[in-house]
């Protein structure tokens, strides 16, 4: 972990970016004290300890199927149903954290790869055998941003400045054509790219991350000023930084402006977390 001072930040965004429906506005002035924050998302390696040492049983091991991206099925892999909004989704029997594409595939050679269909169920459970906690909202966005104040990217206002790739989304043409010009097609190791001011890797890309806050898209139109906490109930729980999916045709939550959230016992193949430590906020 890296240990950050906390302080005062402009946490939102006015632009038109994303959808309204998100709620990333009004920019608000938020006030964090001290905390500190893993560098990298939660790997395999690590995650598996944690299955190692408990037994843990997760939810996409427990309803025996997860949602994985169509596009990292073999060939012929069995027809199976997918999500009638997003086709690219397949309800995949056997997908779970140790098997990301089904039982016909493992983890070799992913071990520093972010972990993936992990509930927030999960990523709790994890937490609290580590004795850490999952970042709020609003840690994450300001351990996200590096110090920059107001840009859309942990490096700043471009994309890919100077034309460099600087994190893992989708490149080409959604969802059937993938070019891999920033060299991945599913996730990347957890410090793929250059880190942000901070020293964190990879808060835009690769996986989505769950944060602790239940999510409401007019929450920031009344969130506190100090060590704002999220609504104290919800139906979805906080996911911030987009994923290897993330594409600007359909989706350019890869910002870390951006919001989106997702019910508790969710898991997908483009979803892990990381982990944060020190006085809770809300106490």
């Amino acid at each position: 972990m890296v240990a950050l001072a906390g302080g005062t930040f402009l946490m939102g965004t006015s632009a038109t970016d994303g959808s309204p429906a998100d709620g990333e506005g009004p920019v608000h002035d938020v006030t964090l004290r001290p905390f500190r924050i893993d560098t990298v998302a939660v790997t395999n390696a690590r995650f598996g300890a944690f299955i190692a040492g408990t037994g843990y049983v997760t939810a996409a091991e427990s309803f025996g199927w997860s949602f994985v991206f169509g596009g990292l099925l073999p060939d012929d892999f069995p027809d199976t149903a997918g999500v009638v909004a997003a086709p690219w989704w397949r309800q995949v029997f056997g997908a779970d954290w140790a098997h990301p594409e089904g039982p016909h595939s493992g983890l070799e050679g992913r071990e520093e790869h972010p972990v993936v269909h992990v509930s927030w169920d999960d990523a709790q459970a994890y937490c609290a055998w580590a004795g850490t906690r999952l970042p709020t909202e609003a840690e994450w966005e300001y351990a996200a941003r590096g110090g920059l104040e107001q840009q859309h990217f942990p490096w700043g206002a471009e994309l890919e400045p100077g034309g460099a790739h600087r994190m893992n989304v989708w490149q080409g043409r959604f969802p059937a054509e993938n070019s891999e010009a920033d060299g991945w097609y599913g996730t990347a190791p957890v410090d793929a790219y250059p880190p942000n001011g901070y020293g964190l890797y990879n808060t835009t890309g690769n996986v989505w991350e769950w944060c602790s806050d239940w999510f409401a898209p007019e929450f920031y139109g009344s969130s506190p000023h100090d060590d704002p906490v999220g609504p104290s109930s919800g139906t979805h729980r906080v996911m911030r930084g987009g994923s290897y999916l993330c594409h600007d045709s359909y989706c350019n939550r890869y910002r870390v402006d951006a919001r989106s959230g997702n019910t508790p016992d969710a898991s997908t193949g483009n979803l892990g977390f990381r982990c944060a430590s020190g006085g809770q906020p809300g106490e």
